[in-house]
């Protein structure tokens, strides 16, 4: 099994760290800054030799280019914005595989976010790496995408296990839920998983990972087939991409 470490940098972001201890081979996942990766290397005594990225934003790829220096790194990132993406070896994009040792994650692209947006995704080890397109109980803004590439996108991701954690790349949780409960206050699930999430904060704990079975049940970004989102929109029976689209906008203005 893969090793994944979180590191927290920055206000709000998540790196991580995947070791396979077999080939002892180490992947950092969207670097924004160099020492906090410096320091959990070497705490543990892993050399890196991959970086894998999302997307080309500065909180992501930040530190690409110093960690290539200092380690020598391959970096992995999508081909669709390679040409924005740090020092960039691999190119990669739906159905290629990223690999670490013998271990390979297959890789999906999901624009919507950016134009060029890919996800990591492990499968023996229940592990996707998501970056800003799915985040605990949110999703990205759409900077560079439509509300139905990045429906496309997210329905990609909803068709992996529930048992799959998510590591996304944000502490966002806690303002995403109360957007939520607006959209659907008579979600149960979502109800139970606000309490734990108000608790973990106040005791500065992350919520990240997330189960992606959780994420289907209390995501309002991924149930837009929900008759309470819908009614709460005014938007019964409209086709679900709409649905999300209309979702989006009310987060951007919440």
């Amino acid at each position: 099994m893969l090793e994944i470490v979180q590191i927290p940098v920055l206000s709000d972001n998540y790196l991580y760290l995947i070791h396979d201890p077999v080939s002892e081979e180490t992947a950092v996942v969207d670097p924004a800054v160099e020492d906090a990766v410096v320091a959990a290397l070497e705490s543990r005594g892993w050399q890196l030799t991959h970086i894998f990225n999302t997307h080309h934003h500065w909180d992501h790829t930040g530190a690409n280019l110093a960690l290539k220096e200092r380690y020598q790194t391959t970096i992995v990132g999508p081909s669709a914005d390679r040409d924005r993406i740090p020092g960039i070896d691999i190119a990669v994009g739906e159905g290629d595989k990223a690999y670490l040792g013998d271990v390979a994650a297959n890789v999906f692209d999901v624009p919507g976010h950016t134009r060029g947006h890919i996800a990591y995704h492990f499968v023996d080890d229940r592990a996707l790496f998501c970056g800003d397109t799915l985040f605990a109980m949110g999703c990205g803004r759409l900077f560079e995408g439509t509300p139905d590439q990045m429906w496309q996108s997210l329905s990609k991701l909803l068709a992996l296990p529930d048992e799959t954690d998510v590591y996304c790349a944000h502490e966002y949780t806690l303002s995403n839920g109360k957007f939520a409960l607006s959209v659907e206050p008579e979600n149960l699930a979502l109800v139970a998983r606000m309490a734990e999430v108000e608790a973990a904060r106040k005791r500065g704990e992350p919520t990240v990972p997330s189960k992606l079975g959780l994420e289907k049940a209390t995501n309002p970004f991924l149930r837009p087939m929900s008759d309470e989102i819908q009614e709460t929109l005014g938007m019964l029976g409209a086709p679900w991409p709409k649905v999300f689209g209309e979702i989006r906008t009310r987060k951007d203005n919440f």
